[in-house]
């Protein structure tokens, strides 16, 4: 991708973060970016081509965080990881369930470049409602995403149904896409969406052990 191009993608998702897709102005993109409208229209063609750009750049960025932290996390050890951004000192536990609670959490950091992230997919996500052309990109992102999850948690339940494992990751990433939405809000503290979270992936792994002993007996 070109630096140019880069560029007019990051500048895209400051702008939704900070106006919505409603308020996206190309005359203000093109102030943030540093380029001319003109080449906007050369990159992206017209306004939804630009926002479903800007929805898998978002995708591919949380992504790179994500993995970058999960890398920097192995480098230092078992033993060195606790929870990102947190206020309470939280250590997570180690092994798959460390590694499937700390990649949701990553998402419910209170630093600028996750606050934007999570705000401008939110605001495209809302779009997708009223435009059909930005569900296509939403539908995809989203079912990596549930995969991903899903791949996690059969590390930490390796023996649990596959169907099972997708309806987990299902509630996981929705229930994580409506605490972000509420702290990003004000409605919910971070300290108290972090937990919910963390409750709900116990929840979770429990649900998917009593799902084996059933296919078990069954």
């Amino acid at each position: 991708m070109s630096d140019r191009r880069t560029a007019i993608l990051e500048a895209a998702a400051t702008v939704i973060a900070r106006r919505g897709v409603r308020g996206l102005r190309v005359e203000e993109l093109a102030v943030e970016a540093g380029v001319s409208k003109a080449l906007i229209y050369y990159h992206f063609e017209d306004r939804t081509g630009l926002l479903r750009r800007t929805l898998a750049f978002v995708n591919n960025r949380a992504e790179r965080y994500t993995t970058e932290q999960s890398t920097a996390d192995a480098a230092a050890g078992p033993d060195a990881v606790t929870g990102p951004g947190t206020t309470t000192g939280d250590t997570l536990t180690a092994g798959p369930l460390r590694r499937l609670e700390q990649a949701l959490l990553l998402e419910l950091q209170d630093l600028p470049h996750v606050r934007e992230n999570s705000t401008a997919w939110g605001e495209l996500r809302a779009s997708a409602v009223f435009d059909p052309e930005l569900r296509g990109e939403l539908a995809l992102a989203s079912v990596i995403w549930v995969r991903e999850v899903a791949d996690q948690l059969g590390e930490v339940r390796p023996t649990a149904p596959e169907s099972a494992l997708i309806a987990s990751a299902e509630r996981l990433t929705a229930l994580l896409e409506g605490l972000s939405a509420r702290w990003l809000s004000g409605i919910l503290p971070l300290a108290d969406a972090r937990t919910r979270m963390r409750e709900a992936i116990g929840v979770e792994v429990a649900h998917l052990a009593g799902r084996r002993h059933a296919d078990e007996l069954e």
